[in-house]
């Protein structure tokens, strides 16, 4: 018993529904769940901003090892700068210490004990430098 299916009208009739039902319900464009289009490619939900963290006016400068198998990074945090503009100043950062870092988040992570570098750069650029820690 086996039948040609040619079209959805056919299939629609073997299982008893008809045609009209079955192609409303295929042409729901709901993009909640659509994950990829060929029209537009990969479809993102609306991403919110990410909140920056405000300064309270001072730069903190902090080394640490942990996590790090005993080798040393400065971290700066407190800056109140979004994304793009922490990526310049690592980048500044990293290229006067001539040390390679990072950006984690709301902090920079530069290689190495270069605190007395860093905090010429960081005042230069109109930032209070606070040192925290040993």
């Amino acid at each position: 018993m086996k039948k040609n299916l040619s079209s959805l009208s056919d299939l629609a009739s073997l299982l008893g529904k008809s045609s009209d039902t079955i192609e409303k319900t295929s042409n729901n464009n709901n993009d909640d769940t659509l994950v990829y289009s060929t029209d537009g490619g990969r479809i993102k939900k609306s991403s919110n901003k990410t909140e920056i963290t405000p300064s309270d006016g001072y730069a903190k400068v902090r080394r640490e090892t942990k996590g790090r198998k005993g080798k040393g990074v400065v971290t700066i945090s407190g800056l109140g700068l979004d994304a793009a503009a922490l990526k310049d100043l690592a980048k500044k950062l990293k290229k006067t210490c001539g040390a390679g870092g990072t950006v984690v988040g709301e902090t920079i992570e530069v290689q190495g004990d270069k605190r007395a570098q860093i905090q010429q750069v960081l005042e230069k650029n109109g930032f209070k430098v606070k040192f925290i820690g040993g």
